[in-house]
């Protein structure tokens, strides 16, 4: 485990973490104290505890609206990949129709072949 020192208004916080994960902690402790800094300018000093609160509150409220659209997003996906799939099976079905049709054509080139053949 290691320690970082993470300041949020103005006070210092030994936080412990998994190795390598440092700089991270150091980060969202940034994002925190940025946090903070903004809220103390709209209202003032009120309080660590309360300034820590409605941080917390601002940060959970973006993270909140980032998942519903990763949500939302995700559903956009499914929907394509579903409309492909079914676009897809009609390629398919076309495929099919001018497979059979060159096959036909193929055939009766054959036919006219043979024909122009016999009566030359």
């Amino acid at each position: 485990m290691s320690q970082v020192v993470v300041t949020v208004n103005g006070r210092p916080y030994t936080m412990q973490c998994d190795d390598g994960q440092e700089e991270h902690l150091t980060e969202l402790g940034q994002l925190l104290d940025d946090e903070v800094t903004t809220i103390k300018g709209s209202v003032g000093q009120v309080g660590d505890i309360r300034l820590l609160l409605m941080s917390g509150l601002v940060i959970a409220d973006r993270l909140s609206d980032a998942l519903k659209r990763i949500e939302d997003l995700q559903d956009q996906v499914t929907s394509l990949r579903e409309s492909q799939a079914g676009e897809g099976g009609q390629d398919s079905h076309v495929e099919e129709q001018v497979s059979a049709r060159l096959i036909a054509a193929a055939n009766r080139l054959e036919e006219l072949a043979q024909d122009y053949q016999e009566t030359n």
